[in-house]
């Protein structure tokens, strides 16, 4: 329960994944499994340090990142009628505009979109217009009209993208495979997660020991026809009664909690709703579970959960008592006076002690308090009788660093924190002597400690980050001192499982070139004994064909940049192949390498080469490297990420025309920032759930938790670093910019989707709309021949949970748009 990874952040705008390197949807890999609760460049960038590795054993669980949808449906709730809103005054419709599909060379109308001239508003003096605010409210008949025609735009597209069926056939042919989680063990029961390979959503098994029959516990794929209600997190009691288990529809970060009996699988009454960014923690004595929530809408608001966009506050902590009605639960811990606050309630390990975590943004930053049970004579039926939140005491009142328990021997807590330690280490401090804290792990010297997990005993294993890949390792809980180096490849660890009660730990492993492997580390003996304990095989994948490279780029301020290559073997430097370069570069969240289905379809069969950048902002190097590409920074990400486009040119792997780039959620950002500013130097752009309006961002759902990395508009020193490279009050004409040098935007396909309550769709709609007008539509002949669409999909989310069909459809979409745009030739 308390082991952890210190990038897990549920709240980012990122998407998510089912292990540690927080990819995206943008990777069609696997589903995604529910957790279980316990400017311009001018470097040379030809130049660079590399690393070449050939890996050498096949390495763990496959990881999930994808987003897709069937074919172009139309959104649901944005398209059932089409009637138009008055125009108000200072308004006016452009016309519809033809524009050459250059790669198609078919007429693309893109449709007439009303602009309201009359919304202006004024940011510390300066006026901003905003003339498509009207498309921040998905329930009009006018927003729903321009989602029905962007949709239709898109479907003529796709249409044309030739290799669309393959693409579909061949990524649909080696995701049919089977794929695991690491099992763990709770009470006297193993559970682990498991798909067969092309079912919608992984299945919950559990089994009476390792060599036990499995039985399937909760199958999320019998709750609905579509597959789109997905297991969002859940978590077993301690004595393995009870799992209590949280149910998302349409990938909303919105969940229900039921509670379900484990022996005769019979769910009980219990349904609790209106959760959000919320863990399930059982108390031992197995009576009920903290879980986090918002207040329910008042009497007579309509609200379809995961399509409103009103900010989320008021979080609070209840207690659940199982076979008992939510009104009854007993309010534990709330913060009226601090609205933004979210909270998670934990029970650790033995049991004694409630704790407390609070934050308030994104920034690996908490507070932390904690309740010791027995402080509580009638238990915690008592707080509802005098109407009370627990008695906590804080240890942590402020936001100066991150405070994460890792384990506690009665009172002597040990915590991972980056106190003064920005590549993290482990201090531990006695209740009793609150202001008395002493290194365990002191702070590494290069190297980030990633996670760590107490287990057998005084062990722990401990994972650290070297140069964007994992070393695992056995230590001493109470010295710190290493005890073992565990061999893995060069690759992910995710998912360690095992408590202080066990000998015995799992943990999984992936890799670019890697499925996955699940290990198991037999703790018992001197000398630990790690082996194999579930491979997961790809037939008709050859690891052998293809070839990764780690280089070292220099940025624009000479900051060196690891990026991966993978690649086939032996491909010539020539500027002649299709090249994804894909980024991130936000919230201390680290890409590392994971396999990806898609992605090794597109390199033996379009011949791609495929990278990934790890830019300033993410955690690859500790917080210095985050700090470094956030706030008044933030442009370092995308000067990284141009040095990295650069360098794939200069060295030979592709050209401008035949180079794309793609980011989810905060690298959706990257990427509409990118094209703004280097239009010249990308054929196609794929920007997933982008967060693109980047002075009003704060106002939609729990975009206010995301002003830790931004800014915020309402401060003039913060507006003045927003309004600078805001993917929407940014885009430009490129060939009145360089008249000598005429430049268009490259083919842009923008993707969100109608339950996005992280990244609200109307970021995308928005920044849609504005292309098309600026570069298109705006005038009688525009040199903008390259499309721009959106792909808009229905009864999905920011990623999460989006069934295995869906996310195949996507990326034989996003990609046959990409193959086309890029004039790629098909390899049989």
């Amino acid at each position: 329960m308390l082991s952890y990874a210190r990038h897990a952040n549920a709240i980012s705008p990122r998407l998510p994944t089912n292990h540690a390197p927080f990819l995206s949807l943008l990777n069609t890999t696997s589903n995604t499994s529910s957790s279980h609760s316990s400017s311009s460049s001018s470097s040379s960038a030809g130049i660079g340090r590399r690393l070449a590795f050939t890996q050498t054993q096949p390495p763990s669980i496959s990881i999930s990142i994808s987003s897709p949808l069937k074919s172009l449906r139309f959104l649901s709730r944005y398209v059932n009628k089409k009637k138009r809103s008055s125009v108000r005054s200072l308004s006016f419709l452009s016309k519809p505009r033809m524009g050459s599909l250059c790669a198609l060379d078919l007429p693309l109308q893109y449709p007439g979109v009303r602009r309201d001239e009359s919304v202006i508003d004024d940011y510390h003096g300066v006026k901003i217009a905003d003339p498509y605010r009207w498309l921040e409210d998905p329930d009009s008949e006018e927003t729903k009209d321009f989602v029905q025609k962007q949709v239709e735009l898109t479907q003529s597209v796709l249409k044309e993208c030739d290799m669309r069926g393959k693409l579909s056939e061949k990524i649909t042919k080696l995701f049919d495979h089977p794929r695991y989680d690491p099992p763990y063990r709770q009470g006297n029961k193993y559970f682990y997660s498991h798909n067969t390979g092309l079912q919608a959503q992984n299945v919950i098994y559990v089994q009476d020991s390792l060599d036990g029959e499995p039985e399937v516990l909760l199958d999320p794929n019998t709750l609905s026809e579509d597959g789109t209600v997905s297991l969002n997190t859940h978590s077993v009691s301690e004595d393995a009664k009870y799992v209590a288990y949280a149910l998302s529809t349409s990938g909303s970060d919105w969940v229900t909690i039921k509670v379900m009996r484990v022996e005769d699988k019979k769910i009980e009454p219990d349904t609790l709703s209106w959760v959000k960014f919320s863990g399930i923690s059982w108390t031992h004595d197995n009576k009920g579970f903290f879980y986090s929530r918002y207040p329910a809408p008042k009497e007579g608001e309509d609200i379809d959960a995961g399509t409103e966009t009103n900010a989320n506050l008021y979080h609070e902590v209840y207690y659940h008592f199982v076979g008992t009605d939510q009104s009854k639960d007993i309010l534990c811990w709330k913060d009226p006076e601090n609205p933004k606050y979210l909270f998670g309630a934990d029970v650790t390990e033995d049991g004694k002690y409630i704790i407390l975590s609070i934050t308030e943004g994104c920034d690996p930053v908490n507070k932390f308090y904690y309740c010791d049970m027995s402080a509580l004579p009638h238990g915690l039926e008592g707080l509802r009788e005098k109407n009370d939140l627990l008695p906590v005491l804080k240890l942590i009142d402020t936001f100066d660093a991150m405070y994460h328990l890792i384990a506690n021997d009665d009172n002597l807590f040990t915590f991972l924190t980056n106190k003064d330690a920005p590549k993290y280490k482990l201090v531990r401090v006695d209740l009793k002597e609150p202001t008395v804290w002493t290194d365990v792990l002191q702070e590494a010297e290069k190297d980030v400690l990633e996670s760590v997990r107490a287990v057998n005993g005084s062990q722990m294993i401990v994972s650290y980050l070297s140069d964007v890949k994992y070393v695992l390792q056995i230590r001493d809980l109470n010295s710190g001192n290493l005890l073992h180096q565990l061999p893995v490849d060069i690759g992910s660890v995710s998912g360690i499982s095992g408590r202080r009660e066990d000998s015995t730990a799992f943990f999984g492993f992936t890799s670019f070139l890697t499925p996955g492997i699940i290990y198991q580390c037999n703790l018992a003996n001197e000398i630990p004994d790690m082996k194999v304990f579930r491979e997961i095989t790809v037939p008709g994948f050859d690891r052998s064909e293809f070839q990764v490279d780690q280089v070292f780029i220099p940025s624009k301020d000479g900051t060196e940049i690891p990026m991966f290559v993978v690649a086939r073997k032996n491909i010539p430097l020539d500027g002649s192949h299709p090249c994804l370069l894909y980024g991130y570069g936000g919230f201390n969240i680290s890409i590392t390498p994971y396999f990806s289905v898609s992605r090794i379809v597109l390199t033996r069969h379009l011949g791609a080469v495929f990278c990934i950048a790890n830019i300033r902002g993410g955690g690859e190097y500790g917080e210095e490297w985050h700090k470094s590409g956030s706030l008044a920074k933030k442009q370092n990400c995308f000067d990284d990420f141009i040095s990295a486009a650069e360098y794939l040119v200069s060295a030979g792997y592709t050209q401008p025309s035949k180079l794309c780039i793609e980011g989810g959620s905060n690298g959706g950002l990257l990427v509409g920032a990118c094209i703004n500013q280097r239009p010249d130097l990308f054929g196609c752009a794929l920007a997933h759930v982008g967060v693109m309006d980047m002075l009003r961002f704060h106002k939609f759902t729990i975009g206010h938790a995301w002003t830790s990395d931004y800014g915020c508009s309402d401060k003039e020193e913060e507006f003045q670093w927003l309004i600078k490279y805001s993917p929407i009050h940014n885009v430009r004409r490129p060939w009145e910019l360089h008249a000598s040098q005429p430049h268009q935007y490259p083919s842009t396909m923008l993707l969100t989707a109608d339950h996005d309550d992280r990244v609200v769709p109307l970021h995308t709609l928005k920044l849609l709309a504005t292309l098309q007008y600026v570069l298109s539509t705006s005038l009688e002949k525009s040199p903008q021949t390259n499309p721009i669409i959106g792909r808009i999909e229905c009864k999905a989310g920011h990623g999460g949970g989006r069934p295995t069909q869906k996310m195949i459809d996507e990326a034989a979409d996003r990609y046959s748009f990409m193959a086309k745009m890029l004039d790629a030739s098909w390899i049989e």
